[in-house]
């Protein structure tokens, strides 16, 4: 007996780092030493301190019920006293804020709280994956917005056609950009808010990597654009600040009924974050923040070292101002999927191929600064003895 896969399974494009995943474990099994440079998550341990409240809370039988899937008022008022001190930006931890399972989760569901089978939604391309999944599971299509070199990697919101804007019910921007390493400034997202008001459009911003800056930069928050709370909301997440990926704890933020939306659909799907988990990011977000100083620096120098490393072999490389991300041109002008699949399997390096995070991508691959300093050193030699560019 077969099965068939509904229509939106079968819309998705392959998830890009399942079929990197599946190349990995092919070439472990055969005894190939690779050294992963393709998906961002920390190698870096979560702070002592969260761990240790993570553990306090866990043996509490309290904490063992089912989670509000509103989330703990003591989180709630932690995201908002963060957010007013990084941003100086107010909030109503009662209507404003709203724990998530991690932010992957809340990008997902969003689209399915205000998008309508034919509905557009404008996505980066290239962009994170799940702004045009989410879109196609609520049954809308996603409008891709290029992001280009000589834009410095922003969404150019006027070239947008005014027939697709008046459909268009959703705008996801990301900065700092994954995976470009772009950054804006707050007069593009004071544009991007007058825009979304313009056609009456929820804004969606992500903003997974306003705390992975470097050079003296600090990232605004799309919160603090002028008239940003009336059409949109920010996502933001302990995963890649705190070292917290597998802990799944994120949080969308702003507009009180857009939390509502939704918030309606997470009260349909999930039960809400374990209470001890919760305990954790309040721990993580009023602890001791120390620790993000070293943490900056490791990946300054890891940045340094696979920049210089690169443009001394060839490669023409800009140094990202956030992110771990160093957003690399194919030095041969090969396509892409075709640089990254000989860079894996005759270098033992991996790398994320652009055109896997959208056409636009196509021309470059992705590298992550998620491994230790000596690690990209030993990519570095291999590459050179590639002799590529």
């Amino acid at each position: 007996m077969s099965f068939e896969l509904s229509q939106r399974l079968r819309r998705l494009p392959p998830y890009l780092f399942a079929e990197i995943d599946r190349a990995k474990r092919r070439l472990r099994a055969e005894g190939k030493n690779l050294i992963d440079l393709g998906v961002g998550d920390p190698d870096r341990p979560t702070p002592a301190h969260i761990i240790e409240a993570l553990y306090r809370a866990a043996q509490d039988p309290d904490n063992h019920t089912y989670a509000l899937d509103f989330g703990m008022t003591e989180l709630r008022e932690a995201i908002a006293g963060w957010y007013r001190d990084r941003f100086g930006v107010e909030l109503d931890p009662d209507t404003e804020v709203l724990p998530l399972l991690g932010t992957k989760e809340g990008i997902a569901h969003i689209p399915l709280a205000f998008v309508n089978p034919g509905d557009r939604v404008l996505v980066p391309d290239p962009g994170y994956p799940v702004y045009a999944s989410g879109t196609i599971f609520a049954g809308g299509e996603p409008v891709r917005m290029p992001l280009k070199a000589e834009n410095g990697f922003l969404a150019d919101l006027e070239a947008i056609d005014p027939e697709t804007a008046s459909r268009a019910r959703l705008l996801f921007l990301n900065y700092p950009n994954n995976p470009t390493a772009a950054v804006c400034d707050l007069a593009y997202l004071e544009k991007a808010a007058a825009f979304s008001k313009k056609h009456g459009i929820i804004l969606c911003h992500d903003a997974a990597y306003t705390e992975l800056a470097f050079d003296g930069f600090r990232p605004p928050s799309f919160l603090q654009a002028e008239g940003a709370r009336e059409v949109g909301i920010e996502f933001h997440s302990l995963s890649k600040t705190y070292n917290m990926t597998g802990w799944r704890v994120g949080f969308a933020v702003g507009n009180p009924e857009v939390i509502q939306g939704l918030s309606k659909v997470k009260s349909n799907i999930d039960s809400g974050i374990f209470q001890a988990v919760q305990k954790a990011g309040v721990a993580a977000l009023t602890g001791p923040q120390d620790f993000r100083e070293e943490l900056l620096e490791t990946y300054r120098r890891r940045r340094d070292t696979l920049v210089d490393g690169l443009n001394d072999l060839g490669w023409k490389v800009t140094r990202p101002r956030a992110t771990f991300y160093v957003w690399c041109p194919v030095p041969d002008g090969s396509p892409s999927a075709d640089f990254a699949k000989r860079l894996l399997e005759e270098a033992g390096v991996v790398a994320t191929p652009g055109v896997g995070l959208g056409p636009s991508g196509e021309g470059y691959v992705r590298m992550a600064l998620t491994r230790p300093e000596e690690e990209i050193r030993q990519a570095l030699e291999r590459l050179g003895r590639l002799k590529v560019s």
